[in-house]
């Protein structure tokens, strides 16, 4: 889910924190802290929010969040997809400097590296939801 407020008349100079067009991912989880955690260790980025239903996970720079949503319904997708089998509805892809090195503290985070992997210069994880996600080096 893609989560998005405009307001026509924002001030894009003004504070980001008083700003009212914040913009964000929502992902799916049976397990909002740890999937919260795994976020925010992976990227650096501040926990805003967090309890048993909700997690959001602050970036420190432009309007955008990254919010994790308990469903006591979830059902891990499977990477790579197979017909008739819980689809991924979307991924992350994250730019790194040092693919090798960052794929390595991803998993030591608590990633998967699945042994698919259909490019060369990106490495497909999965989060500890089963979300894929992607590194690349820019």
């Amino acid at each position: 889910m893609l989560a998005y407020c405009h307001d026509p008349g924002v001030n894009e100079q003004a504070d980001r924190w008083e700003r009212h067009d914040w913009w964000g991912v929502v992902l799916d989880t049976d397990d909002v802290e740890t999937l919260t955690r795994f976020y925010a260790d992976l990227r650096g980025w501040s926990i805003h929010r967090l309890d048993e239903r909700d997690g959001s996970l602050d970036a420190g720079e432009g309007v955008a969040y990254l919010n994790i949503q308990y469903n006591p319904a979830y059902i891990r997708p499977v990477w790579p997809g197979r017909t008739g089998e819980q689809q991924m509805m979307l991924h992350l892809d994250f730019e790194v400097v040092d693919l090798e090195a960052e794929v390595d503290r991803a998993v030591a985070l608590g990633a998967e590296l699945p042994e698919y992997q259909p490019q060369t210069n990106v490495r497909v994880l999965l989060d500890p939801s089963g979300h894929p996600f992607c590194l690349y080096a820019g």
